[in-house]
């Protein structure tokens, strides 16, 4: 089944959603209640179960910059991880909204790639912008699943 634009449109916004989401339960409910969301949020819309997902989250370095593993998103999106002591949680910080900015994208039946800017606002008005990359893949049941998710900071001169 092929990939559209619209469903390009459609999975930013998930995703957005979810970091949202992810946030408001860590404010409510405290870091389980956020791990629980978390977890559904990755097993809803990452690839996951189709192999190793190529995720390099915005702020990841040396042995942990690559995070193939649910595991491995799970902390980074969380934090308070034994196994990945320096992330931080990128999903609880406050986030109350996003928005996408298209630069760019490929599709080719049921395999499209995203590049652009997702900024997210926090609870506190600041804004945040990172650049991101996705890749999506249809899966058996005809879902679109994130392969790929490459975030960095903007490059600043």
């Amino acid at each position: 089944m092929t990939i559209t634009q619209d469903d390009i449109r459609k999975a930013l916004k998930t995703w957005g959603d979810g970091k949202v989401a992810i946030s408001r339960a860590y404010a409510e409910g405290g870091i389980e209640a956020a791990r629980k969301v978390a977890s559904a949020n990755i097993d809803a819309y990452y690839g996951y179960d189709l192999g190793p997902v190529l995720f390099k989250p915005t702020m990841a370095g040396g042995d942990q910059t690559f995070r193939p593993t649910k595991a491995g998103a799970l902390a980074y999106f969380c934090g308070h991880s034994q196994e990945y002591p320096n992330d931080n949680g990128f999903a609880i910080m406050g986030w109350v909204s996003t928005e996408s900015i298209t630069s760019a994208s490929f599709i080719q039946g049921d395999v499209a790639m995203w590049m652009g800017w997702i900024k997210l606002t926090n609870k506190d008005g600041s804004v945040t912008t990172v650049d991101k990359s996705f890749g999506y893949r249809r899966d058996h049941m005809g879902a679109l699943r994130i392969v790929l998710h490459h975030s960095s900071l903007p490059y600043q001169p």
